[in-house]
């Protein structure tokens, strides 16, 4: 599954990515809001890479931008292989994307804490996030249900409903081997 995964999920952030920059710029393009370097500069930091202010470090900016964005779509693809698909856990990896660029940028001192930010940017952050997540989950959830269920739905059609009584089905077992209660049959 792992190795299915970091394919699919490179795959999926890619996709995510392309899905937020065209938001991005067309979003840019009704405001006048210009491009950030927050991405090239952190990546500077982050490497050790000699930063110059006054430069717009576009191909930088494009690696971090793409580049983080892929490789958070392998947790995304994870989720999805072990069954957390659709738009409730879409709206999770939305904030494990955001908590991400948080520590990196606000680590590394470029970035502030997003609740010291004017509420305009944060709102416009926020929302280009959480089209990144979606569009990502989309890709993810479609590439893993061509495996079938993962596990914890696997889990969850034992006994569908949320119901608190319903333990793990035996190790290396089918849920089609479970009764009602979850025993093997």
């Amino acid at each position: 599954m792992m190795k299915r995964a970091l394919w699919e999920g490179l795959l999926a952030g890619t996709a995510g990515v392309l899905v937020m920059t065209l938001g991005e710029k067309a979003e840019q393009r009704l405001t006048g809001r210009p491009d950030s370097h927050v991405p090239a500069r952190t990546l500077e930091r982050l490497t050790g890479a000699p930063e110059r202010p006054g430069r717009q470090p576009r191909p930088v900016n494009l690696a971090m931008h793409v580049g983080q964005g892929a490789l958070l779509g392998v947790l995304r693809s994870v989720m999805a292989h072990a069954g957390l698909r659709g738009p409730w856990s879409s709206a999770q990896f939305a904030v494990v994307r955001l908590t991400n660029d948080q520590i990196l940028e606000n680590a590394t001192g470029v970035g502030a804490p997003p609740q010291t930010w004017p509420r305009s940017e944060l709102v416009v952050d926020l929302l280009h996030k959480a089209v990144y997540a979606f569009a990502t989950g989309a890709v993810a959830d479609a590439l893993a249900a061509r495996q079938g269920p993962g596990p914890g739905q696997r889990h969850a059609a034992l006994r569908p409903g949320g119901r608190p009584d319903v333990g793990p089905p035996p190790r290396g077992r089918s849920h089609a081997l479970c009764d009602d209660e979850g025993h093997t049959r």
